[in-house]
């Protein structure tokens, strides 16, 4: 039995976290995603090179989309700076910089390159390239079972689709490695699979043509209310740079 808080803790809200918590809280693990506010996205003054967005997109909008969409899945955030983390029997207890204690039977690091509250941790392999990264394997996976990296800290290139993707790959690897059936997270035309005599695959959902309109219908006029404005958030600067 899970004697944790939440089944899986992300500490860190730039896309990578928020892609592993989408993942998470859609195969039904209650996520608890940790972050202190300022995802070095924030720092990109547009950004032209997202996949879907032919003219590019504001950077404070597509964090906001993204937390929205993490949220809608079921992953709660809230602010917080995570200081250190210890194993426990059955998972992992972080304290946060206000003192709070959090547990969850399994923890995705997700940022930037702050490995402070990894460095005391047994199995964990910090690599020191100028800056600090978690060494992995191909999946996220640490050297401490239930422990992952993901995106930047898990030295994926610098770029914000490549560490989203990541993210996304990570979260699907916590799901794979838990207790949830999970054959795909995936929404298909109604008889899919059972239309060729196949039991309907766990993650996966057969919609009809109806449902599907509606959803469609929803997605647009969600999607236009983001874009009816400019975002207001400006971009952050570099902190060294003088004012």
């Amino acid at each position: 039995m899970n004697t944790t808080d939440h089944d899986v803790l992300i500490v860190g809200g730039g896309p990578s976290g928020l892609s592993a918590g989408l993942f998470t809280a859609r195969a039904g693990l209650e996520t608890l995603l940790v972050t202190d506010g300022d995802p070095i996205l924030r720092r990109n003054a547009h950004l032209e090179n997202y996949p879907g967005f032919p003219a590019g997109v504001s950077s404070g909008l597509l964090l906001e989309m993204m937390e929205d969409q993490a949220e809608r899945a079921g992953c709660e955030r809230r602010e917080g700076r995570v200081v250190d983390l210890r194993p426990l029997d059955d998972g992992f207890a972080a304290e946060t910089a206000a003192g709070e204690t959090l547990t969850a039977t399994a923890v995705v690091a997700a940022t930037k390159n702050t490995v402070d509250f990894l460095e005391n941790i047994d199995g964990v392999g910090i690599i020191d390239r100028g800056k600090s990264f978690v060494e992995t394997d191909d999946r996220g996976r640490t050297g401490v079972p239930g422990l992952y990296a993901a995106g930047r800290l898990a030295a994926q290139p610098y770029q914000a689709i490549i560490v989203a993707g990541h993210g996304a790959t990570v979260g699907v690897t916590v799901v794979e490695d838990s207790d949830v059936d999970l054959y795909h997270d995936w929404v298909v035309p109604d008889r899919y699979f059972t239309g060729r005599g196949r039991d309907l695959p766990p993650g996966c959902e057969e919609i009809d043509d109806a449902k599907r309109r509606r959803r469609e219908a929803e997605s647009l006029a969600v999607m236009r209310d983001y874009f009816a404005e400019p975002h207001p958030e400006e971009p952050n600067q570099h902190p060294s740079v003088e004012d």
